[in-house]
């Protein structure tokens, strides 16, 4: 009987907590296949539709995973997918628990009261129960040292993948600043990628990781595009180049700032941040340096929060307008192509060619789910890397010859 190694050129993965997809295109770009996605905010799945990440639509898992039919779904998702497309095993998953997936959190039901597994336990469990070839985990920079709650018992992040995965993957932990792997943003992140150990070889991990690039700094990255100078202007050539308003008065405190000042440093107190209360001026607080701050242009760009659509948060000022950095300019700043897709029914010609009205209604609708799913993400490029990586692995001869001996004894298991 012939051994069907068809994987050897199309992969499949599964993604945990995928937001509007962003990370993950890069699985889509390498080739990949997507047996499913699991995201608990629709119009952010609606976005992995729009790019039609998945081939089928149950692969689209809508909800809290951590609820029993929505898991059983999952499965449900993966199990068809693997029975129409002929493929035994999960080639790779990757899980992005969001940050407050880690708190210890009670929850009351009819028979008393326990004590909610912290997302991560969730996605080892499933990784656990899939048994992928390979696992990515990508969170905060003090994800591995974090304390959460692993059936009713205290356990630091680190120990939980130790007792979950260490039985049957090696795995490695890197804390890395995405700026020095190709993102075109600062973004330090703490990275896990394993192997199941019927495929680990000396020396894998070093292939897995992504490898270092030059960054490049906000001039090289953003630097071509037109300038925006008037409150609401959108580029006629490009939808997503605009100016987003904000409270015009607002527009002193900054517009006189050089690259690196912010607000709180203008000499004329009535152009610092203040708020009016019944005719007495209250001056913000300037809690750290990055609010209100206007950005260099030969440096690195910042890392993007959520918030990016106010010129109060983190480090969103423009380098030289005065404005929140476009939606445009945040794609080139995570990596995101030019392909990828916000808006379901649309092509971006199509979108360019409505009016300026109809174009202002557009971004009322999608802006913030645009701009707070690109603060949530992962620079497409740094899972690109790792989706390539992955399949070159593959490809080796030390790996391939493991695979060929175990293929036909490995099955799909809930």
């Amino acid at each position: 009987m012939k051994t069907n190694l068809s994987w050897w050129i199309i992969m499949n993965y599964v993604s945990l907590f995928s937001s509007a997809g962003v990370g993950c295109y890069g699985f889509k770009q390498q080739g990949f296949k997507c047996a499913a996605t699991s995201e608990l905010i629709e119009k952010r799945l609606n976005v992995q539709k729009a790019n039609n990440k998945a081939k089928y639509d149950k692969s689209y898992v809508l909800g809290d995973i951590t609820k029993k039919e929505v898991k059983t779904e999952l499965y449900t998702a993966i199990k068809e997918y693997q029975s129409k497309e002929k493929e035994s095993e999960i080639d790779v998953i990757i899980f992005t628990a969001p940050c407050q997936g880690m708190s210890v959190a009670n929850h009351k039901k009819n028979d008393g009261t326990i004590q909610k597994n912290s997302l991560v336990i969730e996605s080892l469990e499933i990784v656990d129960n899939l048994n992928p070839k390979f696992f990515v985990a990508e969170n905060v920079r003090s994800f591995m040292n974090t304390v959460c709650i692993d059936h009713d018992k205290r356990i630091k992040i680190e120990d939980a993948f130790k007792n979950w995965l260490s039985y049957k993957y090696t795995y490695e932990t890197k804390v890395i600043n995405f700026k020095d792997y190709g993102a075109n943003s600062s973004r330090t992140r703490t990275i896990v990628i394993g192997v199941r150990n019927d495929f680990y070889y000396e020396g894998i991990m070093n292939e897995l990781f992504p490898e270092t690039e030059k960054s490049n700094v906000l001039r090289e990255v953003i630097g071509h595009l037109p300038s925006l100078t008037t409150m609401g202007e959108i580029d006629p050539n490009d939808i997503y180049h605009n100016f987003k308003p904000y409270r015009e008065d607002m527009r002193d405190w900054i517009s006189d700032l050089h690259e690196g000042e912010n607000a709180f440093d203008n000499k004329d107190p009535l152009k610092r941040p203040h708020r009016n209360k019944n005719g007495e001026i209250i001056f913000n607080v300037n809690k750290n340096g990055d609010k209100y701050k206007r950005q260099y242009w030969d440096k690195v760009a910042p890392c993007i929060h959520t918030r990016n659509d106010i010129i109060s948060s983190q480090n969103t000022v423009h380098p030289e307008d005065d404005r929140v950095f476009s939606i445009r300019e945040l794609m080139l700043m995570m990596n995101i192509p030019r392909e990828f897709k916000w808006i379901d029914g649309y092509t971006e010609k199509e979108l360019n060619q409505l009016s300026l009205e109809e174009k202002k209604k557009m971004l009322k609708t999608h802006e913030i789910n645009i701009r707070q799913s690109i603060g949530e993400a992962i620079p497409t490029i740094i899972i690109n890397k790792i989706a390539r990586n992955i399949k070159e692995v593959l490809k080796n001869e030390k790996c391939k010859s493991k695979s060929e001996e175990n293929y036909k004894q490995l099955q799909f298991t809930i």
